[in-house]
């Protein structure tokens, strides 16, 4: 009898429980639906924490399965950004036009609604005309596909460039952090199309939706839970089945796969394209909680500081990338936003806003040196104490019962 993929592997939904547990808690204690014990801005830590999360499992089935460090695929969460930022900065700054054109004595026409939009977008970079890249900004559902198709499309015109050359190892590491530096570039200069270094602001406010901020918050975190949980059950899906062994061959040995038969290249490409178009998603859910993103959110560091979260949880265990997610997220949150005290040393005072990304760092590094296998390995030390690896020996009185064979079942 077939088993179903869930009771194959319970911990896809021992960690779906886990989220369905931290969303209801959040909840009851958030000031919008519950009692008010947790703020709207921590509900906006929170909620942005389970798109990183997102993004991390993304980063962890690129790296940790298929053995492609990417250090780009924080551009393609910014990406996503970008691509629902159109949308909610056209419209809302087209509820403030319209707005201001009602009171005039002749109606205005839809060309001066138009004018007035770009005015107010691009006035702050010398200019009040559309670029053709928010040539549907006007459309959500539009919007929205392209959320996906942007970063898919470029991860898979860069992907077949890289993969069909053979690069691999650092030098498509290079590659891919030289791609994520051109489009941080690109962004920044003012005739990129996206407002240079200004970036797209005020994308906290959903156009037409007259709701305090604290439901909008909620709403968001209902949303990137419901991703982070799809994006999960999809990603060990995925690595579950022949897709999975064939792409972990790949990590552990490329030639033999390849002499297996294998067309690695179009593994690659499939699953760097998945991962890019996921952290799109993660990025959509994003910056609408953030309320503005800017071309430093897509600079190479951020794509490190990725990798270095999932290094931390642990690569190759899609738990372990959430888990170093959430980790880094929140405790860079407490460092950098004034919570941990500051510490008098004489001389010099340690404030940790200045000192984080060093304590960052020496983690990263204090886990690649002693502990490889992240926060990921603590659960990995629970689960073995728990069901110690008996297979061959001797379980009963009766020296013939339970070997192999039962010990598996």
């Amino acid at each position: 009898m077939q088993r179903s993929f869930i009771t194959r592997n319970p911990s896809v939904l021992i960690f779906l429980a886990l989220l369905a547990l931290f969303t209801l808690g959040v909840t009851v204690l958030s000031e919008a639906f519950g009692i008010g014990l947790i703020s709207t801005s921590y509900v906006k830590v929170l909620g942005k924490t389970l798109c990183l999360a997102l993004v991390a499992v993304a980063m962890d089935l690129v790296w940790g399965y298929c053995g492609i460090l990417s250090l780009g695929h924080f551009a393609f969460f910014g990406l996503g950004g970008y691509m629902i930022g159109m949308w909610l900065m056209y419209e809302r700054t087209r509820d403030i036009v319209v707005g201001a054109l009602a009171e005039a004595p002749i109606p205005p026409t839809e060309q001066e609604i138009v004018d007035g939009i770009g005015t107010q977008i691009f006035g702050v970079v010398g200019s009040n005309e559309f670029p053709l890249i928010w040539s549907f900004a006007d459309s959500l559902t539009l919007q929205l596909a392209l959320v996906v198709v942007v970063p898919g499309t470029l991860a898979l015109i860069f992907g077949w460039l890289a993969f069909r050359s053979r690069v691999n190892d650092v030098y498509l590491s290079i590659l891919t952090q030289a791609m994520t530096l051109a489009l941080a570039l690109y962004l920044f200069q003012n005739d990129s199309g996206l407002r240079g270094n200004n970036g797209l602001s005020g994308l906290q406010n959903l156009p037409g939706v007259e709701q305090p901020q604290s439901h909008v918050s909620m709403w968001f975190l209902w949303a990137s839970a419901l991703a982070l949980g799809l994006g999960y059950l999809l990603s060990a899906w995925i690595v579950a089945g022949k897709f999975g062994s064939v792409i972990r061959g790949i990590r552990d040995n490329e030639a033999r796969v390849r002499f297996l038969g294998y067309s690695v290249e179009t593994y690659k490409l499939t699953v760097f394209t998945l991962t890019a178009c996921i952290a799109g998603i993660a990025g959509a859910l994003y910056y609408p909680q953030a309320g503005i993103i800017n071309p430093a959110e897509v600079a190479p560091i951020t794509s490190i500081y990725l990798a270095a979260w999932v290094a931390i949880g642990g690569r190759g265990r899609l738990y372990g990338a959430v888990l170093g997610a959430v980790f880094v997220s929140l405790v860079s949150s407490w460092f950098t936003g004034g919570k941990a005290p500051d510490i008098p040393l004489g001389i010099y005072t340690v404030q940790w806003v200045d000192w984080w990304l060093v304590l960052l760092g020496l983690s990263f590094v204090a886990v690649t040196l002693f502990a490889p296998k992240g926060l990921g390995g603590l659960v990995d030390l629970w689960v073995e104490r728990r069901s110690p690896n008996r297979h061959g020996a001797d379980l009963g009185p009766d020296l013939g019962s339970l070997r192999e064979k039962e010990a598996s079942q």
